[in-house]
């Protein structure tokens, strides 16, 4: 790959930020404080991600986890009392604040003894007319005895950003952009989940585990999905699997002596109902006991039994399941991906951006395609380039060693963990990937094929549905079969929309306005309800009238409209 390629994706498709740090003395301690989110972070990819393989960053997570506590502020707290009332406890390496139900603080410790000498020295609070549950955690609330000592007139606390970024103020971002690979990577710098983000929802896991922890000693409760997969947005759900595959004792070898050992245990009738049974009581234990957590829904009868609520402290929505092991691989399978080519986080933001405006996609539950769906898509597209920028699941596969060999209820779920690429020798900028990927898929043909990133090349369809994406390990399931046939058209038609759109020179640089990916996102934002509802029957004409109003002006962009072919003559014959 071009050197200039590489700089540019390097330079902006941070995956963590780097939070710029000051110590100070506390009694002997010193503490690195994260400052608010000022766009002067830098990205520090190959320290935090790529060289580092999945089970490595989770294991540094966990443990990470372990040392931290979150506590809720006063409202006025003041962060140089804050620090040196914690400072006497012990060494902190890492504070920062947020808001979301009120002002939190997560704190983490160098040593455990530190938490220990707090929980030791906290008391359980004495109320007149309810009654606290005894339950301790590392979660605590910073009350102020005496007034004045801890707090100020107006609140001298920083407090980092929880929530996605407005899209007026994307659009704006995008707009002072200065191409279109710059735009999508300030799509993904503004989206993408930050590194204390990250932090808070291993801290959330944590938490629980204590609880789980009383039935199941050696548990372990793990983020899996979008929150670990490098594909997270801000305000995405937490979803946890809790592990018990950790608990010693399973599948020994046998004994040779005369006797052994093995424990007492309860009989149920399989896997399935004991994972319904361990959620329904952990899941209960959550709702009445763990504070912060509310409107626990036990979905059991759902082909993965889960439990699902709220933990406000953080602000995340929360799915708890048992025993996920194919979803902790399909997770560790995108953060490979992930980290192979810049251009791949960089491409499948922006196509998330563009499908949420459209209404593509839906935090809803239905028919519409899921942004696990559409990174799938986006996966497939860049496998099939000339030369591809990533490989096969079957290349990875090929790749694997002894040790990455797994089998997964009958489900070969092998490929190499610990990946050493050369760079894609395909030089292809983000703006033509792009553009190639809403040509590709406003051309695809959806009702006889199916896409299959295991094996990097369409598939004849084994069943009916009208988008159908093999799941990469359970390869009898259709990862997209709740679409429908409305909105997989809708799909189709927005893309080959916006292949139009971008193949139009006035809309491919800044002095246009709009253009690049701001073209694609700017007009829905200013259609009004009843008007989004006729756009839905009439996808294309209100956006085409709106640009070739855009491009009145421009000779160059009108002799082009004029030369219609392909994508550009069925836009033209919507429009009309």
């Amino acid at each position: 790959m071009a050197a200039s390629v590489w700089l540019r994706g390097f330079k902006a498709a941070g995956r963590q930020l780097r939070p710029r740090s000051s110590h100070r003395r506390g009694r002997g301690s010193s503490v690195e404080v994260a400052s608010l989110v000022d766009g002067s972070q830098e990205p520090d990819l190959h320290e935090n991600t790529i060289a580092k393989s999945f089970s490595a960053v989770q294991a540094a997570r966990h443990e990470q986890a372990e040392h931290t506590i979150l506590i809720s502020c006063p409202p006025n707290v003041t962060q140089k009392k804050f620090y040196t009332y914690l400072a006497s406890y012990g060494l902190i390496k890492k504070y920062f604040f947020y808001e979301t139900f009120g002002i939190y603080a997560l704190v983490e410790f160098s040593d455990k003894e530190s938490i220990e000498a707090i929980q030791c020295s906290s008391t359980i609070p004495s109320l007149r007319h309810e009654c606290a549950v005894p339950f301790k955690s590392r979660f605590f609330n910073l009350k102020n005895n005496h007034l004045g000592s801890l707090t100020a007139t107006h609140s001298s606390v920083p407090r980092l950003k929880q929530s996605v970024i407005p899209l007026n103020e994307l659009l704006q971002k995008l707009s002072e952009a200065e191409s279109i690979d710059e735009q999508l990577y300030t799509v993904l710098k503004e989206s993408q989940l930050t590194e204390e983000n990250t932090r808070l929802r291993f801290l959330v896991c944590s938490l629980l585990k204590e609880i789980a922890g009383a039935y199941f000693p050696e548990c372990s409760i793990k983020p899996f999905g979008s929150s670990v997969n490098n594909f997270g947005k801000m305000g995405c759900d937490l979803d946890m699997f809790l592990d018990l595959d950790s608990i010693g004792g399973r599948n020994s070898t046998k004994p040779e002596g005369t006797f052994s050992m093995e424990y007492q245990t309860k009989r149920v009738a399989s896997e399935r109902v004991a994972t319904q049974s361990i959620l329904s009581v952990i899941g209960e234990c959550i709702d009445q006991f763990v504070p912060g957590c509310t409107g626990m829904q036990k979905i059991l009868n759902a082909r993965c039994p889960l439990v699902r609520f709220s933990h406000q402290p953080s602000g995340f929505q929360c799915d708890l399941t048992a025993n996920n092991r194919i979803a902790m691989k399909s997770t560790e399978l995108l953060y490979i991906y992930s980290n192979m080519d810049p251009r791949v986080r960089a491409l499948v933001f922006g196509i998330r951006c563009w499908a949420r405006v459209q209404g593509i996609t839906s935090r809803i539950p239905g028919a519409w395609i899921t942004n696990f769906s559409l990174t799938m898509m986006v996966l497939f597209l860049l496998q099939k380039r000339s030369p591809p920028i990533i490989p096969t699941l079957d290349q990875l596969k090929d790749q694997a060693e002894e040790k990455d060999k797994h089998i997964i209820d009958n489900h070969d779920c092998t490929f190499v963990s610990d990946i050493k690429m050369k760079p894609s020798q395909n030089t292809e900028t983000l703006e033509e990937l792009l553009q190639e990927f809403f040509e590709f898929y406003g051309s695809f043909a959806f009702n006889r094929m199916s896409i299959d990133i295991r094996k990097g090349k369409e598939q004849n369809k084994p069943e009916a549905s009208p988008l159908h994406i093999q799941n990469p390990f359970e390869q009898a399931l259709n990862v997209s079969k709740n679409v429908n046939q409305t909105q997989l058209d809708r799909f189709v038609t927005a893309a080959r929309e916006s292949a139009w759109i971008l193949q139009q020179e006035g809309l491919k640089h800044p002095k246009a306005n709009p253009w690049g990916l701001t073209a694609l996102l700017l007009p829905n934002s200013k259609l009004s309800p009843a008007r989004s509802k006729k756009r839905r029957r009439q996808p294309a004409s209100e956006r085409i009238k709106f640009l070739l109003d855009s491009l009145k002006p421009n000779k160059q962009s009108t002799d082009c409209l004029n030369r219609p072919n392909g994508i550009q003559k069925f836009i033209s014959t919507v429009a009309q």
